[in-house]
């Protein structure tokens, strides 16, 4: 992780190195844009509940359980701030109809992009069993009611959510399960993907195998832009546009 932080860190450019026009629009009006939304202050509000508790909860790693604190999961599995909120106004720019999560853990990631647009219908598979009740009182405090959890393997139920007719405009691949593949994820929802449809990931650089993952992705005959913001990645997939990838300071 240090190592691929410390390219990262070289390559990366701000709003200045960008010479495609839908990436430049893209980082003033959304990446860098520092507007204070009014749902920002109350979703981390939940958050500092969550790394102040101590409740001990049953998690699931891999095929064994452990037992760790829910302020634990909350510091080890949800990205900063700024993520969470760069989710928010990406959903908030291109206000897609339908968002699928893979991988949810403590709810706050979906508290960002529910927040953004109530008309939006977010529907998640999360990541570990034991974590859904965390976060579905968190969607209550919130008052967040376009949220539709499905527990279960993401291997079984993504191609059943995936044949139904509704279209797939916004995808959050989490980067915390090691049961399933985030490529294998991506190829199956590239199937259903269009022009407009946006891909987010996150820790892309985690592990080598999803570092593969996301080269792969890049890669992609069908992916034309990409955004590395060494936590997240963004995939956009319009055809007008060059097959170009752009690794921004964030």
């Amino acid at each position: 992780m240090f190592y691929n932080y410390c390219i990262y860190r070289l390559k990366a450019v701000n709003e200045h190195g960008v010479h495609s026009p839908f990436v430049f629009d893209l980082l003033m009006n959304v990446v860098y844009n520092r507007t204070e939304y009014y749902s920002y202050k109350s979703i981390e509000g939940i958050r500092e509940e969550l790394l102040n508790s101590k409740k001990l909860i049953k998690f699931q790693q891999g095929k064994s359980e452990a037992q760790k604190s829910v302020s634990k999961l909350t510091e080890q599995y949800e990205r900063p701030a700024k993520y969470g909120q760069l989710l928010f106004r990406l959903v908030n720019h291109f206000q897609p109809q339908q968002i699928i999560e893979l991988g949810s853990i403590t709810g706050v990631s979906t508290s960002y992009m529910a927040a953004a647009n109530s008309k939006i219908k977010i529907l998640i598979i999360p990541n570990d069993p034991y974590t859904v009740e965390i976060a579905k009182e968190n969607f209550r405090k919130l008052k967040l009611k376009n949220i539709e959890m499905i527990s279960g393997d993401i291997n079984s139920l993504l191609p059943e959510i995936l044949s139904k007719p509704e279209p797939l405009d916004f995808v959050f691949i989490n980067g915390n399960n090691k049961d399933y593949s985030i490529l294998k994820c991506f190829n199956q929802c590239l199937e259903k993907a269009n022009e407009s449809s946006v891909f987010v990931l996150c820790d892309m650089y985690k592990t080598p195998e999803m570092k593969d993952a996301w080269d792969q992705i890049k890669n992609n005959n069908r992916v034309t832009v990409t955004l590395d913001l060494f936590f997240i990645g963004i995939v956009f997939f319009r055809k007008e546009q060059v097959k170009q990838h752009f690794v921004i300071k964030f």
